[in-house]
């Protein structure tokens, strides 16, 4: 069934219960852009399926190597990193956390055995987080888990061209995001 289907036309904005909240509270002073119906399906379809997915990937990388999905991020992102190592700051950068952020899940790395801090060599300010053996199995041992997970929930249910302009819509809105910041 087409997610859409049931809706009232979702060109026509006064016949939607979903906007009731907007049009209460839009006069002539407001010069907000409220969303069309269906700008409004495409924001609520995306919010509830990223929190549907975060949570099943959370319960899988809990249940097959108790990690949290930022921590499993950490792991790969050392893991295709040149040495298995990467300076804190870019490390943060890539997984996309806050500096204090990515510091707590360090740690618990760390106190788990699956990473270690080193001084950088060419800047003695700067610290590594360098993944170690251990930090590497335990990756080889949740990833399959882990692909299972988004083929069976994401990239399985889309054709080719839905992934290609999936990946392309968010490549602009992690670049927008990203520049703004």
């Amino acid at each position: 069934m087409d997610s859409l289907e049931g809706c009232s036309d979702l060109n026509d904005d006064s016949s939607s219960d979903l906007f009731k909240f907007e049009r209460q509270y839009t006069d002539s002073v407001t010069d907000t852009r409220w969303l069309d119906a269906t700008e409004m399906a495409a924001w609520r379809a995306f919010v509830s399926t990223s929190h549907l997915l975060e949570r099943r990937i959370e319960e899988q990388l809990k249940a097959d190597a108790g990690l949290t999905h930022p921590q499993y991020e950490i792991l790969v992102v050392l893991s295709e990193s040149p040495g298995h190592q990467m300076r804190m700051t870019e490390l943060a950068r890539d997984v996309v956390v806050s500096k204090s952020a990515l510091t707590y899940q360090i740690t618990q790395l760390e106190k788990a055995g699956l990473v270690e801090r080193a001084t950088c060599p060419s800047d003695e300010r700067g610290v590594l987080a360098v993944l170690t053996e251990k930090g590497m199995s335990r990756l080889r041992q949740v990833a399959p888990g882990h692909v299972e997970v988004v083929r069976a929930y994401l990239i399985d249910r889309l054709s080719r061209e839905e992934l290609r302009a999936m990946t392309s819509a968010m490549r602009k809105t992690e670049e927008a995001l990203r520049s703004s910041a």
